[in-house]
């Protein structure tokens, strides 16, 4: 933050200072375990993405429209997330309270594309017990849902406590750290749309 904005409102948060700079490192150094943890996976789909036991491949079973409209809703709520931490930074309080609101819808949107999608190989009896290949694609895709429906609810908490304290050292604080982890996954979406439903349509 730079200083003017620190002499404006006097109630920012330092960045420098040793507690916030600690959250934010600590956030960091979960974010990098969960890299971990979705390398193992990926690493895993790679090496089982051609065992379909005779069932059908990602090519006959992936939509590529369908997941390319999954990636820009994903990628659309990364932009307004991005807006709502520039309009926090500027204690704009309402504008980043609809910002959020719009990632959120967003995210319900991309978490609903995500389920129907799995819905559907369900009842086509394309479940995660059908192949190592489906049960690589269900535990890879359905980790990644897992956390988006984990930031859901830590955009609901957060708003909920925008509007009751407003824009605070502790808020923004928390902002951020949900800013850093709603964008960790949209880069990881883009590595299953790219390996998993792009490469499987080739």
């Amino acid at each position: 933050m730079t200083k003017s904005v620190a002499i404006e409102h006097p109630h920012a948060p330092d960045t420098h200072q040793d507690t916030y700079s600690k959250t934010v490192f600590g956030f960091w150094v979960y974010l990098m375990t969960d890299c971990i943890l979705f390398g193992t996976l990926f690493a895993t789909y790679a090496v089982l993405h051609n065992k379909t036991f005779g069932g059908p491949s990602a090519g006959e079973l992936f939509g590529l429209p369908f997941a390319l409209t999954e990636t820009l809703l994903l990628l659309t709520s990364s932009f307004t997330c991005g807006l709502a931490m520039l309009e926090v930074v500027r204690f704009h309080k309402k504008r980043a309270f609809a910002l959020f609101a719009i990632t959120f819808l967003l995210g319900v949107g991309f978490l609903v594309m995500e389920i129907t999608e799995f819905t559907h190989l369900v009842h086509d009896g394309n479940s995660w017990q059908r192949s190592a290949f489906l049960s690589s694609f269900f535990t890879l895709v359905g980790t990644h849902g897992l956390h988006i429906t984990t930031g859901l609810l830590f955009i609901i908490v957060l708003m909920v406590q925008l509007l009751r304290w407003g824009i605070t050292p502790v808020t923004m604080k928390r902002l951020m750290c949900l800013s850093l982890f709603w964008h960790f996954l949209d880069v990881v979406w883009i590595f299953i749309f790219t390996f998993v439903y792009l490469m499987g349509a080739i």
